[in-house]
């Protein structure tokens, strides 16, 4: 067997490889001294929720399209063939759903953290296992999704391995530490087109040289790389319709529909229409994306054939044989490995800095301050800073470990791509079905994470047993977010491989890795609801306004209200609220009370003006008011109420005659709104 083949990089490769490094620190820094320059947790956690349609989109790609996915895509063509393409067939309800279902529930709520929808449809106790789950999840993926790239790199040019993973490390937590969440969004914006850039240039190039499109295709055909449609509906095949088309949108919902990373984005829209419109911009954009990485996978095939590097021993594995075709392809036109090596690196920033932010949010909002209520905005925003630049430093940190792993890695890929089902199953749980309790939803998700580890360390050590030899691994076949690595656990070498159908326990290890999130939310649902009846199911006057979507009152339409409203059928979704103004950020919260003061005044006044119903028409004004504050803390004798900026004074008046009170006794301007406090006599 030959040795491994390295290529070098030439100067101009190296300046393009740090323009892209220069350019996207210069955008954090833009942003980090620009504007209100990250002086409130709003602005650096949610880009002051004015965000337009096309930036959030192209970063929701970038966040979907990993530097795992750059490499794992095309080199899953080229040995398995073009099957794989039928997985964008999940994207239409993968993205349908997450539009009209997730995001008005999680918009108008005005969460900044989607764990705290947890809180608000269960208790602490769910939100916490939420959000630790999230938290592992992401710890481990971030020092995989650093080190796999580096490692490939150096593999195939001698780039050095440690210079690469530094320097991405520390760009990215510079840049989302400074910047804040409006400058992940603009440098992943940046980022998606030199992606777009790199990955034309290989497949352009590279059909050229194999003697144009219609050769490729050619030489694919004779190849047997072109696949049909395959509508076998065993789930322990590998790659079907059924897997990719069905099992595929469960892996698309775990990602666009709960993931923080994503639904951070949602929120930072200025408008909930702009936010649904994000959804509709990006899937044609992932439909490019598919066909790119499909499309370099066949030239890659007209240009190896079946002798493909990785037989003869110029690369060690999968990962490194895109990168080896394309030092191949580009080996006399200096600049273009560095074109796409940044297109590489590109991928790996995006995931990496979503990831960052996405943690600094969720460890602010649902570790920090619930037991910092009263934290001031200065210290929270710095709190927010230092968060995001401790992950940078944990992130290098995984990336050592990584290094270190081995054979381990693959499990470490693994154990991330298992979780993403059980925390879709969760929130399926919550907003579906509403009799589910708090005790269901903790016993679901444990349920869910015991059968997912319990399937995926089972597999990983049947197929490693020396009785069962291991095909080749792919562990970049699926280029998803959430479940990108777990392919590992099943793959099979071919179709017509001549091997007998597992059964029992080896039947279980053996199913798709397409249908881990189908599945392990599934357990969830059917746990959670079975614990939930067991426990007492909740009751519909129990649960918090707008934490479930009426499906089930939509598909029960026939049913009398009666018996729609034992089965807490009848409650609608609010109506959509008005576009948010940016204002500094106010956590939803508690007073020793037990009376909700809201973080976003704008949404509560639509919210509770509906819910009460108690709004009258100012003569010779078109403007309406509320007769009723919008939160109410009674502190013995003296009561406090607080209104909306919006709400005129009149609004004020009317409501101290309604109590029949004295003058007021003081009367505070926030940022959130006015706040009134006087003693009230009983009327």
């Amino acid at each position: 067997m030959a040795d491994v083949v390295q290529m070098h990089f030439t100067t101009v490769d190296y300046v393009i490889f740090a323009l892209l490094l220069v350019a996207s620190t210069g955008i954090g820094l833009f942003h980090a001294f620009s504007g209100g320059r990250q002086r409130t947790t709003q602005e650096f956690l949610m880009a002051d929720r004015s965000m337009s349609c096309l930036p959030v989109s192209l970063s929701l790609l970038a966040t979907f399209q990993s530097a795992v996915a750059i490499l794992g895509a095309p080199s899953e063509v080229y040995t398995f063939g073009t099957q794989y393409w039928f997985l964008g067939c999940s994207y239409f309800l993968g993205l349908l759903i997450p539009a009209h279902v997730f995001i008005p529930v999680f918009y108008r709520l005005q969460l900044s953290s989607a764990y705290e929808y947890l809180e608000l449809r269960f208790n602490k106790t769910v939100r916490i296992c939420g959000t630790v789950t999230f938290i592992f999840q992401m710890v481990i993926y971030m020092g995989v999704v650093l080190y796999a790239p580096a490692l490939a790199l150096n593999a195939v040019t001698g780039f050095d391995l440690w210079g690469a993973v530094l320097a991405m490390g520390l760009v990215c937590t510079l840049y989302t530490a400074l910047g804040g969440l409006k400058a992940v969004i603009w440098t992943d914006v940046f980022q998606t087109v030199v992606m777009f850039a790199g990955q034309l240039a290989v497949i352009v190039v590279g059909a050229s040289q194999a003697g144009g499109i219609g050769e490729v295709w050619r030489k694919a055909v004779n190849g047997s790389r072109i696949a049909g449609l395959e509508l076998n509906p065993d789930p322990l095949e590998r790659h079907t319709f059924w897997t990719l088309g069905v099992g595929g949108v469960f892996l698309m919902l775990a990602l666009y529909g709960v993931n923080q990373a994503q639904v951070q984005r949602y929120l930072s829209s200025r408008s909930e229409k702009e936010a649904v419109m994000s959804c509709y911009v990006v899937f044609p954009c992932q439909q490019v994306v598919l066909s790119l990485g499909c499309l370099m996978g066949l030239v890659m095939f007209a240009r190896y054939g079946e002798d493909s590097p990785l037989d003869k021993g110029y690369v060690k594995t999968n990962d490194q044989m895109v990168l080896y075709f394309v030092m191949d392809v580009f080996r006399d036109l200096p600049g273009l490995p560095g074109l796409f090596v940044a297109c590489l690196f590109s991928g790996a920033l995006s995931t990496i800095s979503s990831a960052f932010n996405s943690l600094a949010t969720v460890t602010m909002e649902d570790l920090i301050k619930p037991h910092f209520p009263n934290m001031t905005e200065a210290k929270a925003t710095l709190l927010s800073k230092g968060l995001a630049l401790a992950y940078g430093l944990v992130c290098l940190g995984m990336a050592y470990v990584a290094s270190l792993m081995g054979s381990v890695l693959q499990a470490a890929f693994s154990i991330f791509g298992m979780v993403g089902g059980p925390l879709l199953g969760l929130f399926c749980l919550g907003m579906f079905f509403p009799w589910a309790n708090s005790i269901g939803a903790v016993v679901g998700l444990v349920a869910g994470l015991a059968m997912a580890f319990w399937i995926g360390i089972g597999s990983f050590v049947m197929r490693m047993s020396p009785s069962t030899p291991a095909p080749a691994l792919n562990t970049t076949a699926l280029p998803l977010f959430h479940n990108m690595t777990t392919a590992v656990m099943t793959t099979l070498l071919s179709a017509s491989t001549a091997k007998p159908r597992p059964t029992g326990v080896e039947a279980l290890y053996s199913l798709s890795y397409m249908w881990y999130s189908a599945h392990n939310s599934a357990v969830v649902v059917v746990v959670g609801l079975v614990v939930s009846f067991l426990t007492g199911p909740m009751k519909e006057k129990d649960l918090t306004p707008g934490t479930v979507f009426p499906v089930l009152g939509t598909l029960l339409f026939f049913l009398p209200e009666r018996y729609r409203e034992k089965l807490c059928c009848v409650t609608p979704l609010p109506k959509k609220p008005k576009e948010i103004s940016a204002q500094p950020y106010q956590m939803a919260k508690k007073d020793g009370n037990g009376a909700a003061h809201c973080k976003d005044d704008s949404a509560d006044e639509h919210r509770d003006a509906e819910s009460d119903g108690a709004q009258t028409r100012d003569e010779g004004s078109e403007r309406k008011i509320s007769l009723r504050p919008v939160t109410e803390s009674r502190h013995k004798q003296s009561h406090v109420f607080r209104w909306g900026a919006v709400e005129s004074c009149t609004a004020m008046i009317c409501a101290l005659v309604m109590c029949n009170t004295s003058l007021p006794v003081a009367v505070t301007l926030r940022p959130c709104g006015v706040h009134v406090a006087f003693s009230c006599r009983s009327s």
